[in-house]
Formats: C-alpha cells, sequence, structure tokens
C-alpha cells in the first residue's frame, strides 16, 4: 500500500492514514458478511460464523454466491431456477465475453431446451447457463467456447454442493433436485435421458434396441448374459471394453438401515442408523474414479443421505459421504406429534440411476417436550 497508494484510492502514506484506511476496510468487510448473513457480531467485538459463512468457507465461494442462492433458491426451485441461479454465481463473472461470439451463442442458445424470458448475450451469466446446457446436449463446441466450458464445469459441482447445503438449511427436500443437476454435469445428459446415454458408446439407436429390448437401466445390463449382449450392442472389441471399465465402475450399493428403537416423543432425538457396502469385485481396489469421458476432472462418487417427508417437503437431515469399501452412518433428526411416514434418499453425485429411495417404516411420535425441529439443519460435511 505504501508503495503504489493510488491502486488503493489513498491520497496520503502516513502511519494515520493507512491505519484509518485499513480500519475501515474492515469495518465494511465485517459489515457486508453481516448483512449477507455470513456472520453474527455480538458487542462489536465477538464475530462468530453463521451457517452461510461455514458454507461459503467450506467450499472456498465468495460470500456474494452464498446470498445470492439464499436469495433466490426457493422451496419449489426447479430444475430450471437452479440451473439459472447457479449461473449467476460470482464465481463466474470471469468467464471471458469475446466480440463477435454472440451470432455463435445465438446458435447454441436456438438448440437448447431452457429459455430465459431476457437473453443477454454479453453477460457470463447467460453464457454460463448456455454452456452447461450445450454440455447437457452434449453439442459440439468450437475450441475456445469448448475451453470456456471446461472452465464453467470446473466450478460448478462445488457451486452445487453448497446450493445443496443451502437449500437443506431452510428444511427443503427440494434439494434433491441439485443433486440431480450434479449427475448431469458429471455425465453431460439431461435428467429425461435414458441412464444407458452415460455408458461409452451407446449412441441413439443402441439405446433404443435396448428399450425394444426392455433393458433400460446401467443395472439391466450387467445382467445381461454375453451372447445376449453382444447382440443387443453390435459393438467392436475395442467399444466392449469400454463398456465393461464403465459398467464396473457402476455402484452397485447394498443399503440396510435401522431406527434405533424407543417411545419416540415430540422434539427428542430420533436416530437412523444406515449401512452402506459397495459391492466392489475383488481387483476393483485400484481405480475409485468414476467414469465420465465428458467431465474434464477425475472425481470420486460422493452420496448425500437424506431423510425426509415426502407428504410436506421437509428435509430432516442430510449427510455427506463417500463410500469406499463400507460405511455405517448415523443420521439423527426431530419430529413434531404425529405419524410420520419418511423416506431416505441415497444419492449419488456422479452416476445417473444409482439412487436409493427407501421408505421408512412409519414413525409414531408422542406429545413430549416442545421444541424447535429445525434446531440443526446444518449440513455435515464427511469427506
Amino acid at each position: 500500500m505504501t508503495q503504489n497508494p493510488n491502486y488503493y484510492n489513498l491520497h496520503n502514506v502516513s502511519h494515520q492514514h493507512l491505519s484509518d484506511h485499513l480500519s475501515e476496510l474492515v469495518e465494511n468487510t465485517l459489515s457486508d458478511l453481516v448483512n449477507s448473513k455470513c456472520i453474527a457480531i455480538e458487542d462489536e467485538m465477538d464475530v462468530s460464523a453463521l451457517n452461510l459463512g461455514m458454507i461459503a468457507a467450506y467450499y472456498n465461494i465468495s460470500y456474494v454466491t452464498v446470498e445470492v442462492y439464499t436469495l433466490s433458491l426457493k422451496e419449489r426451485t426447479k430444475l430450471k431456477g437452479l440451473l439459472e441461479v447457479v449461473s449467476s454465481s460470482a464465481e463466474f463473472e470471469t468467464i471471458p465475453i469475446r466480440r463477435h461470439e454472440d451470432a455463435l451463442l445465438r446458435r447454441i442458445y436456438d438448440r437448447v431446451p431452457v429459455k430465459l424470458e431476457r437473453a443477454d448475450f454479453e453477460a457470463p451469466h447467460f453464457k454460463t447457463f448456455l454452456l452447461l446446457q450445450a454440455h447437457f446436449s452434449r453439442l459440439q463446441l468450437p475450441p475456445d467456447l469448448a475451453a470456456d466450458q471446461v472452465l464453467v464445469l470446473e466450478k460448478v459441482l462445488n457451486l452445487l454442493s453448497a446450493s445443496v447445503d443451502v437449500m437443506s438449511s431452510s428444511a427443503w427436500l427440494s434439494a434433491l433436485g441439485a443433486m440431480d443437476l450434479s449427475q448431469m454435469c458429471v455425465q453431460a445428459m439431461w435428467e429425461t435421458d435414458s441412464p444407458l446415454k452415460q455408458i461409452p458408446h451407446f449412441e441413439t439407436e443402441v439405446i433404443k434396441r435396448c428399450k425394444d429390448a426392455g433393458v433400460d437401466s446401467v443395472y439391466d445390463i450387467m445382467e445381461l448374459e454375453d451372447d445376449r449382449r453382444n447382440e443387443l450392442l453390435q459393438m467392436t472389441p475395442a467399444q466392449m471394453r469400454d463398456v465393461a471399465t464403465f459398467v464396473n465402475s457402476y455402484p452397485t450399493l447394498d443399503i440396510s438401515h435401522e431406527l434405533v428403537k424407543g417411545e419416540y416423543t415430540a422434539g427428542a432425538p430420533i436416530i437412523l442408523q444406515v449401512s452402506l457396502a459397495r459391492d466392489a469385485d475383488e481387483e476393483d481396489d485400484g481405480d475409485q474414479n468414476v467414469v465420465a469421458p465428458f467431465y474434464p476432472l477425475k472425481k470420486l462418487a460422493n452420496w448425500w443421505l437424506v431423510v425426509g417427508d415426502p407428504a410436506s417437503r421437509q428435509l430432516l437431515v442430510i449427510k455427506r459421504v463417500t463410500v469406499t469399501k463400507s460405511l455405517a452412518v448415523k443420521l439423527e433428526f426431530t419430529l413434531p406429534k404425529g405419524t410420520h411416514s419418511l423416506k431416505l434418499y441415497v444419492i449419488c453425485d456422479s452416476y445417473v440411476g444409482a439412487d436409493h429411495d427407501i421408505g421408512l417404516e412409519p414413525i409414531e411420535v408422542l406429545e413430549g417436550e416442545d421444541s424447535d425441529s429445525d434446531e440443526d439443519m446444518d449440513s455435515d460435511e464427511d469427506e
């Protein structure tokens, strides 16, 4: 600051000026963080992190982004809204806008399904919105746009995880939509596409042959006899090896769960024990990376465990885990008085069609000490 005062809008480099400038900088920064509900300040001295601040710090993203998510994401936000909100993250402000690029972006816009009320071909957030859709549609892009798309994909999963946490903080089960979007980003496909599309070389005609034969999921492909598989896929040995690599990496989870027995009372903790085990082959100890030919980075598959009430669209507890071989997880939540039909959702962040939603036995909750059921909705991160 003393060497280059103009850069910092300083007109003087005396000790007093520097001190005043830094004090003002600290105060303005703290007040921004308070306004965006990232921190709380008590007695003008004690600074403590709030949930949104912890989310921003955990994912190393801008407090502006977390504030945008809080203001823009709603309980009923669907795919289009999620795409729009995540594209408007501060992290994408640096996506370059080149001269004469708008004609190309217009052509892409004509070919992607999700439209906005106002298309702004000069704005980084709109370009991000288009590049993500081009990725799901697997459109061929010229080199400079393809490079921009890689920049977007390198950042987007972190931002989606943060949006899951922001929605979970409001106890919204619609956070599941952001998890679907994470799968779409890794496998470069739309949620309406067949799960078979993520397998290498599964072009439209192969998928159609499989569908006509009643083969709809990756698990169906696993169970086919070799002759039947060859007849359906009609691929070269090299292509079949790629298919085998993908199918062998595709996660088969064995899930068991048990409610810790007892008399459940309103506001008192209820514990669900969940055991997860990967049905991994013996030789599968080495590479745990996700097979995703269209995703530019190496990635391990993570899972979100969610207990929710489908009727009220309430999310009760969420935990994010990585399952290498097996894992035991304890999920703790509270419920108001009454009978509750809950579901356990086990959602993958990397593969389409590997999710589970499991109905739990109805839980009868009696009158008890009154308590705030949303008391601790922080997302536990168990990487």
